[in-house]
Order: C-alpha cells, then sequence, then structure tokens
C-alpha cells in the first residue's frame, strides 16, 4: 500500500522561496521514478519536476534553474525546493510516483498525494 502526503505549501511573495514535502510509505525511492505536478485554475496537470534512481533529475522548461528535485531516504521524503517564485507559480502542487519508469506525464503515474497549494503574490 502505497502513500503519499504533501505538505509546505501556503502564501508566498514575488521572488520568495518555498520547500515542498513529500512524506511517503509503502515504497521505497529507488523503485520509483518520483514527480512533482501542479495544476492551476482553469488548466491542466503539468509536470513540474522528476527523479529517478535518487539523483537522476527532471524539469519542466519553466522551472528550471529556480526549483530542485531531491529526497531524504532515510526519512522517506521526496522535496521540491522552489526559489524565485512568479504568480504563475500558483497552483496546487501534487507528488506522484511511477513504478514503471514511462514517462512524465499525468498518465504515467501510479500514486498520487492530495495536493498542497502554493499562492504567489506581490
Amino acid at each position: 500500500q502505497v502513500q503519499l502526503d504533501e505538505s509546505g505549501g501556503g502564501l508566498v511573495q514575488v521572488g520568495g522561496s518555498l520547500r515542498l514535502s513529500c512524506a511517503s510509505s509503502g515504497l521505497t525511492f529507488s523503485r520509483y521514478g518520483m514527480a512533482w505536478f501542479r495544476q492551476a485554475p482553469g488548466k491542466e496537470r503539468e509536470f513540474v519536476a522528476g527523479l529517478r534512481w535518487i539523483t537522476t533529475t527532471y524539469y519542466a522548461d519553466s522551472v528550471k534553474g529556480r526549483f530542485i528535485i531531491s529526497t531524504d531516504n532515510a526519512k522517506n521524503t521526496l522535496y521540491l525546493q522552489m526559489m524565485g517564485l512568479r504568480p504563475e507559480d500558483t497552483a496546487v502542487y501534487y507528488c506522484a510516483a511511477d513504478s514503471e519508469y514511462s514517462d512524465w506525464r499525468p498518465e504515467d503515474m501510479d500514486y498520487w498525494g492530495k495536493g498542497t497549494l502554493v499562492s504567489v503574490s506581490s
């Protein structure tokens, strides 16, 4: 049984930083592709960042250079460090896991958290 639980969202001003956490149970990070997605009001869910084999990272063009995905295996936790936040980063952010190492589309993910809201404003 796999469970993913996001936390760390909140309200932040433009240019600020937040770190999102995804506490996991029932899976081993080294055996899954781990990812962050986000969904803004009226928009489709989109890929933000992914990680395979703990240290192989993937980023959407919109967040490259600003966001960092990482893990703490001892704590079974996935992180998303977000810097230089912009209003367009406002969304519900979801943690997800892919057991098949397929691709980074929402439909490729096998497990999802319930999301944490990030709101960016001046």
